[in-house]
């Protein structure tokens, strides 16, 4: 079966989904297919009112089903049938994300999918695995450290993965034992519609997931100031994770998970394997169309290599065509939106105002839809706005340098430390670097995640507070209590 498809056949879900249903409103907020500029639809906006009834229905269904306290192995059961039935429809899941998204098709039902499901099953396994802690203490008494589930969940997702960064938050909360409200991106909604969908038809109790839809300014707003919301876990921008973070502070602290952005240095040092290193400098900036929050966006090289790496990455970046995210064949992703890609037009302008000089790309492709040319910008300075900014698009910075030294201040960034790339033969540099650079995730002779579960992905200074994935993503969805007892 051919998962290329026509947009306006597609049957798109309608309105929210709380206590196990749609629930719908007035179209407020229109979607658009960014392949091709078209208006897909509209979908309604919740407001405070609403946010309460999905958080009611929250936790009516945790006291309900007796999710957090039932034995650990139904919980892993249901996630598993769950999982099971993410990759029996994953066709039809594909195909609502590609709609509004920037993810190819075939990439989501190939990838996205299959890793969301494999994350989901990790994720499960926990359930009946994670136990309490016996402490030492004095013989005249026992000491605990007990674990329970947090209640209700409120989660918030981005546009660039809906499928992947719904199981982000989907999987290790309900593993834990709560439920969760979330709130996907207003840009691509109908893919995490329908898994929440699915989730009720593999037997997950009613009510646990709840989706409401909305922008951040009013339905964000009132999930993470709602008073029955026990933990906020977002994924999106430093400035909006800054702004939960307020939002927070002024109704009621709260504990939250926050994945945010990322300027991502990827070094070369001369030593290191040119085929391999070239391969991964394409791939850490142009899959996706660069819109993802660990895009190595700022390529730092050693002089003596810099000309002939430039000229490779040239000639990749321009063989990547575009292609309508609902082809057969992957081709270049989309820009999100007009609105985005103007931005990003704006930081290349500004870059080379700044002395900047395009090697390649800085334009948009000649065709419809928003789609941008990959693009490689070099003579850039530490202050350049190309340098500084998260672009969040296929734009990368070449820097050179000509001792360690200077390559790891180059790689250094005053507000980010979400990712970082080191190419390098010699073991005992690699290993000497990687404690130095400031980032939660350190990658060598490679760039990007794998499907090792257990690796968590969080990071430092503005990227963010807490943990992703990992088991440190399932114990941040239960809150621990001491237990002393006297004999």
């Amino acid at each position: 079966m051919t998962l290329a498809f026509d947009p306006s056949d597609l049957k798109l879900p309608v309105g929210h989904f709380i206590g196990g249903r749609y629930v719908e409103g007035p179209g407020e907020i229109a979607i658009s297919a960014p392949s091709s500029g078209a208006v897909l639809g509209e979908i309604p906006r919740a407001d405070a009112e609403l946010v309460d009834r999905a958080v009611s229905n929250a936790r009516a269904a945790l006291e309900r089903s007796g999710w957090g306290g039932i034995a650990p192995r139904e919980r892993l059961r249901a996630l598993s049938r769950w999982a099971d039935l993410m990759e029996a429809e994953a066709t039809t899941l594909a195909r609502l994300e590609a709609i509004c998204s920037s993810r190819p098709v075939a990439q989501v039902a190939a990838a996205d999918i299959i890793v969301t499901a494999d994350q989901i099953r990790f994720f499960a396994e926990f359930a009946d695995k994670e136990c309490d802690d016996l402490v030492p203490t004095s013989d005249g008494q026992l000491g605990m450290i007990s674990s329970q589930p947090y209640g209700v969940i409120g989660a918030i997702t981005p546009w660039n993965f809906p499928i992947s960064m719904a199981g982000w938050k989907l999987g290790p909360a309900l593993a834990a034992g709560n439920a969760v409200v979330l709130k996907p991106s207003e840009m691509t909604p109908y893919s995490t519609l329908y898994l929440a969908e699915l989730s009720v038809r593999a037997g997950i109790p009613e009510g646990l997931i709840n989706i409401v839809l909305g922008d951040g300014p009013v339905t964000g707003t009132a999930l993470v100031q709602h008073p029955g919301i026990d933990k906020v876990s977002f994924t999106g921008s430093t400035r909006a994770g800054g702004q939960i973070m307020e939002n927070i502070a002024r109704t009621g602290i709260k504990p939250m998970t926050l994945e945010l952005g990322g300027k991502s240095p990827m070094v070369v040092f001369a030593d290191a394997d040119l085929d391999l290193a070239a391969e991964c400098l394409d791939r850490g900036i142009t899959p996706n169309a660069g819109q993802f929050c660990v895009a190595g966006s700022r390529i730092i090289v050693a002089r003596e290599i810099a000309d002939e790496l430039a000229e490779r990455l040239t000639a990749s970046f321009a063989r990547h065509q575009p292609a309508a995210t609902w082809e057969e064949e992957p081709g270049f992703s989309p820009i999100i939106s007009e609105g985005q890609l103007a931005r990003i037009d704006g930081i290349v302008g500004a870059s080379v105002r700044n002395g900047g000089e395009v090697l390649c790309g800085g334009e948009r492709f000649d065709r419809e839809g928003s789609f941008y040319r990959p693009t490689l910008i070099r003579d850039v300075d530490v202050a350049n706005p190309a340098v500084v900014e998260e672009i969040f698009g296929p734009v990368a910075t070449f820097q050179t340098f000509d001792s360690e030294e200077e390559a790891m201040a180059l790689a250094s960034h005053p507000a980010y430390g979400l990712c970082a790339g080191l190419f390098t033969r010699d073991l005992h540099r690699a290993l000497r670097l990687t404690r130095r650079i400031e980032a939660g995730t350190v990658w060598i002779n490679r760039y990007g995640r794998s499907a090792d579960h257990i690796l968590p992905t969080g990071g430092w200074k503005a990227s963010g507070l807490g943990k992703d994935l990992g088991r440190e993503a399932y114990h941040a969805n239960r809150r621990t209590k001491s237990v002393l007892i006297d004999f």
